[in-house]
């Protein structure tokens, strides 16, 4: 008689030894990584140029032979954490990065302690992804037919869905991708906004649309699409990217304005909404991205406003069958139906994508998502009107999340950011919108209160006041006192 599995587990010294050392290795992880969460209020929001000087330590040879593992990972939180940007903690504004709810932070340490490949059968990964897809349908308001997955990010889910798009137009024609490529297929139309983001660029180019192909629509003050500059001839043969968040601004395109002419026409439209398609999930904003429903398809991130951990983008289709036609795949070992998460994305093997999203959703539910992006956008507000009354310039009205602001001249808005980037309060990023240099504020971080955004808008105040007073000393005279 064969000995039971975990006979097997009890009585090999081998596997005991393997599994000590292995929880032994998780709980020192796990305390260092607590030590790291209690001490982010005291070190600064960008890494000091000492800090990032000490990565050297890492840029040694390939070792000879085994190290302790204890040591190992002494070595990556001695020198690692110093070194990094603390987006966790309230005060890092500099991209649209939605730091961690606590839940899905503990949730990716389960699920890594799992490691699951949902694209080589996992139960538990499997079933938790295909909730995790449909609560997200839901909370965006979108067609209950529409089919969800997730990916590494935006970007994967802007390709995954062009090249869904580009398919179902050329299936839509008699021609198949599947059987006769794209050499000889009949010319697609791509038409996108002036403000159109670079991963829906980049995602263009890898789906095979070079710069020449993409016609590029007006923008207005905001950075959205001006509908009456939109052409009205498109046709079964256009593809169609529209903004839910302009990065800079947080405005979206006129989705009522344009989305029905052109699915009418037997074009495909898809939605490009990394954060701002989030804005539907509020009562209060959604008729900020009114019609987006009406869609093909759509690109958002949960580690931006849904604040799980990277990374973590989600791609939906309006009709599996063109998400299906263009991601299934086959092979002899694999027998997985059309809905199995390889089906519905690039990857293959890929991790367990969905657990942190199914965790902060079912603490959350539909009010505390509201809720988050709610305080989020109130937050920005009170961002631009602090600042403003101090007399900087709001550079476009806040829709969101997102603030613009410039401190005076080109020359002195640089200065002043590069001295609120030094300071270590808070940290922001500069951008150019409509050719004037910029500081953008992202409010996105979970953790943000309005207390940091007090201190974060003193910071930022005293810094331009320090500016000001350098620039007007080298200026000054020279007053002879012989």
């Amino acid at each position: 008689m064969s000995t039971s599995h975990l006979d097997r587990v009890f009585t090999n010294p081998t596997s005991r030894g393997r599994r000590r050392e292995h929880m032994g290795l998780l709980t020192e992880a796990t305390r260092r990584a607590g030590s790291y969460v209690a001490n982010s209020p005291h070190r600064p929001v960008y890494p000091s140029p000492e800090a990032v000087a000490a990565l050297d330590a890492f840029r040694t040879p390939l070792p000879d032979g085994p190290r302790e593992p204890r040591d190992v990972l002494r070595e990556l939180d001695e020198v690692g954490s110093p070194a990094t940007a603390v987006l966790n903690d309230g005060r890092y504004f500099g991209f649209v990065t939605g730091g961690t709810v606590p839940v899905a932070s503990a949730a990716s340490v389960l699920a890594g302690a799992w490691d699951q490949n949902v694209g080589g059968g996992s139960p538990v990964g499997e079933a938790i992804d295909q909730v995790a897809c449909q609560w997200v349908v839901e909370a965006l308001g979108l067609p209950s037919q529409s089919v969800a997955a997730f990916n590494g990010g935006a970007t994967v889910a802007n390709l995954t869905a062009i090249i869904a798009g580009r398919d179902a137009l050329y299936s839509r024609l008699g021609w198949s991708v599947a059987d006769r490529g794209l050499a000889g297929a009949p010319a697609l139309r791509v038409v996108v906004g002036d403000e159109v983001h670079a991963s829906a660029l980049k995602a263009l180019r890898l789906a095979g649309f070079g710069e020449s192909q993409i016609e590029r629509v007006p923008t207005d003050h905001k950075g959205a699409i001006r509908a009456d500059a939109f052409p009205t001839d498109t046709d079964d043969r256009t593809l169609v990217l529209l903004q839910a968040g302009n990065v800079n601004t947080g405005a979206s395109d006129p989705f009522t304005e344009i989305i029905p002419g052109v699915r009418e026409c037997g074009g495909w439209v898809h939605v490009d909404g990394a954060f701002g398609l989030w804005a539907a999930a509020s009562e209060t904003r959604r008729h900020l991205v009114a019609g987006v429903e009406e869609a093909d398809s759509w690109a958002t991130d949960a580690h931006k406003w849904l604040s799980v951990p990277y990374d973590s983008g989600i791609v939906i289709v309006r009709d599996g069958a063109d998400l299906h036609r263009a991601m299934s795949g086959d092979a002899a070992y694999i027998n997985f139906d059309e809905s199995a998460p390889m089906n519905r994305g690039i990857q293959i093997s890929q991790r367990a994508r969905a657990v942190e999203t199914w965790a902060m959703l079912a603490t959350h539910g539909k009010s505390g998502l509201a809720a988050l992006i709610d305080r989020h956008c109130s937050l920005a507000q009170r961002f631009a009107t602090a600042l403003a009354d101090a007399g900087a310039e709001i550079l476009a009205p806040v829709a969101l999340n997102q603030v613009l602001v410039a401190f005076g001249d080109e020359a002195e808005t640089v200065a002043t950011i590069a001295a609120i980037q030094a300071d270590g309060t808070c940290w922001a990023g500069t951008t150019v919108w409509q050719g004037r240099r910029a500081m953008r504020v992202s409010v996105s971080d979970v953790a943000t209160t309005a207390d940091d955004v007090d201190a974060s808008v003193n910071a930022m105040l005293a810094a331009w006041r320090s500016v000001r007073a350098d620039t007007s000393a080298a200026t000054a005279p020279v007053v002879n006192t012989r």
